[in-house]
């Protein structure tokens, strides 16, 4: 199984609410920048959290890729969510290849404990920052992290 983490871009720093923040064009160069790395994969499904950020990048990541990946915009990748809830959420799921888009400090902690088995040690995980994990089942501390690649937009 493969499991991709994506961060949204760069956002706004101000909204009426964290959840409707959107992307700035830095953000949306950035988003580009990683979906480089995704071209070519067959995505089984893409998760998403219900903001306006994470839902702006995952669009962008379909649209590139042309994927006919479904979109499921789930209410457990938020940036506050439980890292062993969500886990067990996905672990109900169906999906040889499936890419996660979501936030700091939950993404990063996600991470860090399906390659550690807990939560100690996070993911760094900046802006559009995209992580490429693989296992046999999708287990704590039983996922093996195979790419961290953080946008270089200078």
């Amino acid at each position: 199984m493969r499991i991709w983490l994506l961060r949204h871009g760069q956002a706004h720093p101000e909204a009426r609410t964290d959840a409707q923040r959107e992307l700035t064009d830095y953000g949306r160069d950035e988003v580009h920048q990683s979906l480089e790395l995704l071209r070519g994969r067959s995505l089984d499904a893409i998760f998403v959290s219900p903001y306006v950020r994470a839902q702006q990048t995952a669009a962008l990541v379909r649209d590139a890729l042309a994927s006919s990946a479904e979109l499921h915009t789930v209410p457990w990748l938020t940036p506050e969510s439980d890292p062993r809830d969500s886990l067990g959420k996905l672990q109900r799921l169906s999906g040889q290849e499936l890419l996660l888009v979501s936030h700091q400090p939950f993404i990063g902690a996600l991470g860090g404990l399906l390659v550690h088995g807990h939560r100690q040690q996070p993911l760094s995980m900046h802006t559009a920052s995209l992580a490429m994990l693989e296992g046999e089942e999708l287990i704590a501390g039983l996922m093996s992290l195979e790419l961290l690649a953080h946008p270089d937009l200078r």
